[in-house]
């Protein structure tokens, strides 16, 4: 008897469509669910019909951070689980810089629970929209884990204070106080979040992908220069824009109010 998949892949149209599929376990990134992730993603780096990306989980929960059944299991390796764990926090840790540097934009899906790394995971993509009784936390304090490589991608999309409140006390919180605190992006009824989430990819994907991409390439560097730096950085990067083909479109459709025909070149 086959084993289910642990990742759907759906193309609609335009849009890629994964979904983290073991829902009953609150859909854990375990070692085989991030090589499903990082294979998925690789390929649709190359795929030029992918011109969005969602990452959601099966019900009730959007993911609940890594498998800890997976991870106390090696417990009884001779070196106490040390190799595996230092091989599943490399591969997570590529996994959530792959989402980064992926040309493509990729929006988070969050319905029910988001913990631990499935807090790093909606914090890494470029956008999340949220149901309104999603929550999210970095919650392993309460269970003698600090949650440090979550921390990365967190405390880099919110304030400090806050960032470290959450580390310390494993609180969570709810999907308006992750709109505020400036996880999520959108928030809707729970019955409208595939609606929602599809209508802004289906946004994205009318946009200039190759403009996107480089769009996308340059926030993400220039957000970690110093001012000065940024904006050398950024001029070069307009500058390159300015001499694309589909910039060339772009101002042309703007000037004839025409739609415009993108080359994506």
């Amino acid at each position: 008897m086959s084993q289910a998949p642990l990742l759907s892949i759906e193309n609609t149209g335009s849009i890629l469509r994964l979904t983290l599929m073991r829902g009953a376990q609150r859909n854990p990134l375990s070692f085989a669910m991030l090589d499903a992730i990082v294979g998925a993603l690789e390929a649709a780096a190359a795929d030029k019909s992918v011109r969005a990306i969602i990452i959601a989980g099966e019900a009730p929960g959007f993911c609940g951070g890594h498998d800890l059944k997976e991870m106390t299991s090696h417990r009884i390796d001779e070196d106490g689980g040390r190799a595996f764990y230092e091989a599943l926090f490399a591969r997570c840790s590529e996994m959530m810089q792959m989402i980064v540097a992926h040309p493509k934009i990729i929006i988070a899906e969050v319905n029910g629970i988001a913990t631990a790394a499935g807090c790093q995971l909606v914090a890494a993509c470029d956008m999340a929209v949220a149901g309104a009784s999603a929550r999210f936390g970095v919650n392993g304090i309460n269970s003698g884990l600090f949650c440090s490589t979550p921390m990365v991608a967190l405390s880099r999309n919110i304030g400090r204070k806050r960032a470290m409140e959450l580390l310390t006390t494993g609180a969570l919180m709810n999907a308006h106080e992750a709109m505020t605190a400036g996880i999520v992006n959108r928030i809707c009824a729970d019955d409208d979040l595939g609606k929602t989430t599809q209508q802004l990819a289906a946004t994205l994907a009318e946009r200039s992908q190759a403009v996107l991409a480089l769009g996308k390439k340059a926030f993400y560097e220039q957000i970690e220069m110093p001012l000065d730096q940024a904006y050398r950085h950024t001029s070069k990067v307009i500058v390159d824009n300015m001499m694309m083909k589909d910039a060339q479109e772009g101002i042309g459709a703007f000037l004839d109010k025409r739609k415009p025909e993108w080359n994506d070149e």
